[in-house]
C-alpha cells in the first residue's frame, strides 16, 4: 500500500454532498452530486420506450406503446382497425378501482386475459398450415390439437375449442383430469371431427376412460409411450367392445440441444425405438387389429430453435410413418406434437432458449415440405398433419399486471454526520487522509484501495466494539460517494412488487426464464433508474434481476408519491405453464383475472368476466387447514368489533393492500355482506352465524 506522511492527528476536511471547496475535484461529477442537473425527460417519447424494451420485436403484432405512453392491445393482430386497441392502464384502472367509482374493486396481482387474441392465434395457426398445403400441392390437411396441460384454465380450453371448430381442431390430453375436461369440452361445443389425442403413461382406468369417450362419438386417438401399454389398451377394449383407434410415440434419433430438449433423442423420457415399434406392429398383426395403428406422434422438444432442426426431425418421424404404411398399418395422421417457439426478446435468434429463428409461416412450410417429401418419395399419400403447438397459442393471450409499491433509496451522503469521521481511531483516520490525498491526484486505483481498506478496518473494529453505527454508516456513505466519483455505476435499485414469483412467474425460478417485463405507463416519460424486482415472499430466490435483452437490471421510472396511483408492471407472454406450475409459497395465491374483449364502448373494450384472486381463507384450505374452526378459536379471544376485523382478514387476498377503499371493496364491504358485531357499542357478537357468513362469502 502506497505509504504518505500524513498527521493522523491533524484534522480532517470533510467533504460530502457537493461541496467542491471542501471535496477533491477529481471525485465531483453527475454521480457525484444529487442534485446535478438531469438529462431534459422532455427530449423522451414513447417511441424511444418502444425501442428501449423491444417491444416491437417480442410484441408484434399485439403489443405496442400508444402516444399516451401507455402500453396497448391490438386484439385482432395486424388485422385490428384504428380505434380497437385497447389501452392495458385503462384496463387496470377499471380492475382496480373501487367499485363506488365505477371500478371493480378487484386488488392486485391482475391477470387480464384478452380472448380476441387468443382467437386470432388459433386463427394464425391453422392460415399458416393453409397456406403451406395450397401453395405446395400437399395432398392432405392440417388438424391441430391444443395440449391442455399448458393452461388448463376452463375458459381457456372452451375458447379454443369454440374458436376451432371450423378447423377441426382438437384438445391434448396427458392425465385423467386433462382427458374428462377434453372429453367434457368436446363433447358440448367441439367439432365432431377434432381429435382428441391421449398421451402420457397410462393404466387401465385412463384407457378405458379414452375408450369410453370413442364409444361417446369422439375422434379418440391413444397414443402408446411404452410397448407395455399396448396390452392394457386390448384388454380393455375387449371387455368394453371398444375397438381402439391407437397411435405411438416414436423416439426419434434427432436431438433439441437447448434446455427444453430434454424429451427428444434415444435417450428420451418418452416413446419408443425402432425395435419396440416393430414389436408393436407385429403384435397387432398377430391379434388382427393392426388396421387400428393409424397416427404417428413425436416431440423434438419445446423451444425448436431453427427450421432445420425442426425439418431434419419431421423428416426422420416421415420415414417412420411411411415404413409402418409399408407394414400394413392404417395410417392416417403424423402428429408433429410441440415445439413451435416463441420469441420472448424478440430478437428473432436460435442462439438462445428463450428466442427462434423462424415465423409462424415459415414453421408451418418447413413441417409440410418435409412430410411432402418423404411421403412423395415413398409413394404414400399425404397424411393428415397433426400439431401440438399449445405455447404459440396461449402465451400472448394474457398479461400478469402487478404493482411496485416501494424501492430502495439512492445512495445519499448526510453532511451532518461528517463530524464521525473525527471520531475514528488513528489508522482509520490515516487511511481517510490517504485516499483523500489519492483523490486529488487523480489516482483512482490508489483511491479505491484506500476506500476497501478503510472499510475493512472500520468493519474490524465495529465488530470489537470500538465503532459505533454511526461511525459504519459514515464512512459507508463516504466510500459510496468516493465511487460513484470515480465513475463507478450506481447500483441498481430495489423495486418491490406486489407478488409472489413462485406463484406468478415460477419459471423464472425454476428454469431461469426470460419474459419481457416492462411499465405498463409512462412510457412517455424517461426511465431514469435501473433497478431488480423483488417480490414478497420470505425468500431470497424471490426475485427478477435478468432481464430480456442481456440486461441484469430493469430501465424503471421514480415511484409516484403517495397518495397518487401506482406504478405498474406488466409481465408478457407468460399465458403457457405458469398458472397451473405456480405453488403456494408463503401462502400466496393466485391473482385477481379478469377476460377483456374488444368493444365499441368509449374505451373500445368491454370486461366479461372478474373473478378477485384466491383469499387468505382459500390458500389455507389448499394445506389442508379449516378456515372456518380457526375463526372460532381466534373469536373466543376478542371482542365483537376485532371478530369482524378477523373475518374480513380470512376473505381477503394475501397480498398487501396500500388502499384503505380498495381493500375494503376487495374484503366484502360494500357487497351487500356485513357483520352484526361490527361497531357493536358492547363489544359483543350478536349473530355467531351470521358473522362467519360474512366470511364465507368473501371467499372464491
Amino acid at each position: 500500500m502506497p505509504a504518505l506522511a500524513v498527521d493522523a492527528a491533524a484534522p480532517v476536511a470533510h467533504a460530502f454532498a457537493c461541496d467542491a471547496a471542501r471535496f477533491p475535484a477529481p471525485l465531483l461529477g453527475p454521480a457525484a452530486c444529487p442534485t446535478a442537473d438531469k438529462p431534459d425527460a422532455a427530449v423522451w417519447s414513447a417511441d424511444l420506450s418502444s425501442t428501449l424494451y423491444n417491444v416491437d420485436g417480442w410484441g408484434a403484432p399485439y403489443f405496442f406503446v400508444n402516444d399516451d405512453g401507455d402500453i396497448a392491445v391490438r386484439p385482432h393482430g395486424a388485422a385490428t382497425l384504428p380505434g380497437q386497441e385497447i389501452d392495458l392502464a385503462k384496463v387496470v384502472a377499471k380492475a382496480a378501482s373501487p367499485r363506488a367509482g365505477g371500478g371493480l374493486g378487484l386488488p392486485l396481482p391482475l391477470l387480464v386475459r384478452f380472448p380476441d387474441v387468443l382467437r386470432h392465434r388459433v386463427e394464425a395457426l391453422n392460415a399458416a398450415f393453409d397456406y403451406a398445403m395450397r401453395s405446395t400441392g400437399y395432398g392432405g390437411r392440417y388438424q391441430g390439437v391444443y395440449p391442455v396441460k399448458c393452461n388448463q384454465d376452463r375458459h381457456v380450453v372452451e375458447d379454443i375449442v369454440e374458436f376451432g371448430e371450423p378447423f377441426r381442431f382438437g384438445l391434448e390430453a396427458g392425465s385423467k383430469p386433462e382427458l374428462l375436461l377434453a372429453m367434457s369440452c368436446l363433447a358440448a361445443r367441439g367439432n365432431p371431427d377434432a381429435l382428441l389425442i391421449c398421451n402420457g403413461y397410462k393404466d387401465d382406468d385412463y384407457v378405458s376412460l379414452a375408450l369410453m369417450a370413442r364409444a361417446m362419438g369422439l375422434n379418440t386417438v391413444i397414443v402408446l409411450e411404452q410397448e407395455e401399454e399396448l396390452d392394457i389398451v386390448v384388454e380393455a377394449s375387449r371387455r368394453l367392445g371398444v375397438r381402439p383407434v391407437v397411435g405411438m410415440r416414436a423416439k426419434l434419433r434427432t436431438k433439441h440441444a437447448g434446455h427444453f430438449g430434454a424429451t427428444s433423442g434415444e435417450k428420451g423420457k418418452f416413446g419408443l425405438n425402432a425395435a419396440q415399434i416393430l414389436s408393436v406392429v407385429f403384435k397387432l398383426k398377430v391379434i388382427g387389429m393392426l388396421d387400428c395403428l393409424q397416427l404417428l406422434h413425436f416431440h423434438i422438444g419445446s423451444q425448436i430453435p431453427t427450421t432445420a432442426l425442426l425439418g431434419d426431425g419431421v423428416g426422420e418421424a416421415a420415414q417412420i410413418y411411411c415404413e409402418l404404411a409399408r407394414l400394413g398399418a392404417a395410417m392416417r395422421v403424423i402428429d408433429v406434437g410441440g415445439g413451435l417457439g416463441i420469441d420472448y426478446d424478440g430478437t428473432h435468434s436460435a442462439q438462445t432458449d428463450i428466442s427462434v429463428a423462424y415465423s409462424l409461416e415459415e414453421y408451418a412450410a418447413a413441417v409440410v415440405a418435409a412430410v411432402g417429401r418423404v411421403c412423395d418419395c415413398k409413394g404414400v399419400a399425404h397424411p393428415i398433419i397433426c400439431s401440438e403447438s399449445g405455447r404459440a397459442l396461449v402465451s400472448h393471450h394474457s398479461v400478469l399486471v402487478f404493482e411496485a409499491f416501494s424501492a430502495s433509496a439512492p445512495g445519499r451522503i448526510d453532511p451532518a454526520t461528517g463530524y464521525l469521521l473525527d471520531e475514528l481511531t488513528d489508522d482509520c483516520r490515516a487511511d481517510y487522509r490517504n485516499l483523500m490525498a489519492a483523490a486529488v491526484r487523480g489516482d483512482f486505483e490508489t483511491c479505491a484501495l484506500y476506500a476497501d481498506q478503510l472499510k475493512r478496518r472500520c468493519a474490524e473494529q465495529f465488530k470489537e466494539g470500538i465503532l459505533g453505527l454511526e461511525h459504519l454508516a459514515a464512512v459507508d456513505g463516504l466510500c459510496e460517494i468516493v465511487a460513484r466519483g470515480m465513475g463507478a455505476a450506481e447500483p441498481p435499485r430495489t423495486y418491490h412488487i406486489n407478488l409472489s414469483v413462485f406463484t406468478s412467474l415460477p419459471d423464472i425460478w425454476a428454469i431461469g426464464q426470460m419474459f419481457p417485463i416492462i411499465p405498463i405507463q409512462r412510457l412517455g416519460e424517461r426511465p431514469a433508474v435501473d433497478g431488480v424486482l423483488s417480490d414478497l415472499t420470505c425468500d431470497s430466490d424471490g426475485k427478477v434481476e435478468r432481464f430480456i435483452g442481456g440486461r441484469h437490471s430493469l430501465p424503471l421510472h421514480e415511484l409516484p408519491v403517495h397518495g397518487t396511483r401506482g406504478y405498474y408492471l406488466g409481465m408478457f407472454l407468460g399465458g403457457a405453464y405458469q398458472e397451473a406450475l405456480g405453488g403456494l409459497h408463503n401462502l400466496f395465491g393466485g391473482p385477481s383475472v379478469v377476460r377483456v374483449s374488444q368493444s365499441d364502448g368509449p374505451h373500445f373494450f368491454a370486461v366479461t368476466r372478474a373473478v378477485a384472486g384466491p383469499s387468505c381463507a382459500d390458500v389455507l384450505r389448499a394445506m389442508q387447514h379449516e378456515p372456518e374452526v380457526m375463526f372460532e378459536v381466534l373469536k373466543q379471544r376478542t371482542d365483537g368489533a376485532t371478530a369482524a376485523a378477523l373475518a374480513r382478514s380470512f376473505g381477503a387476498m394475501p397480498y398487501l393492500s396500500f388502499d384503505p377503499e380498495a381493500a375494503s371493496m376487495a374484503s366484502g364491504e360494500g357487497s351487500g355482506m356485513s357483520s352484526d358485531s361490527e361497531g357493536s357499542a358492547a363489544g359483543v357478537v350478536e349473530d355467531d352465524d351470521e358473522e362467519w357468513e360474512f366470511m364465507r362469502g368473501l371467499t372464491v
